[in-house]
């Protein structure tokens, strides 16, 4: 089955970047990144759809991390631009074999039957 190893995590002073990234040793339908703050609920940031590339973005995300794929390497990325310090969370990727379109249902956590092991982002002020 599938199995996801993260890297590019670290720590960066607010207003830079960081890169996430997930590779991937099977296929999947679609692939996510999710995030848990200290003290808070797991949350959705960003899907993608490994066929066709439509993305789905939270809210507080947008304009600012772009999810990509590559699909030679079975990877994919999170570009995290313009970061702020209400961005510090774990980061989980998530693979998907239930996703069928970019919809709501993309959003939520049961929607992904595999999980990585979750990387550090720490931004400070």
């Amino acid at each position: 089955q599938v199995h996801l190893v993260e890297s590019g995590g670290g720590l960066v002073q607010a207003g830079g970047s960081l890169r996430l990234s997930c590779a991937a040793s099977g296929r999947s339908y679609a692939m996510a990144w999710f995030r848990q703050p200290p003290g808070k609920e797991r949350e959705f940031v960003a899907a993608i759809v490994w066929s066709a590339g439509n993305t789905n973005y939270a809210d507080s995300v947008k304009g600012r991390f772009t999810i990509s794929r590559d699909n030679a390497k079975n990877t994919i990325y999170l570009q995290m631009n313009s970061l702020k310090p209400e961005d510090t969370a774990v980061y989980y990727c998530a693979a998907s074999m239930s996703v069928y379109n970019i919809g709501s249902y993309s959003r939520t956590p049961n929607a992904y039957e595999k999980w990585g092991q979750g990387t550090q982002v720490t931004v400070s002020s």
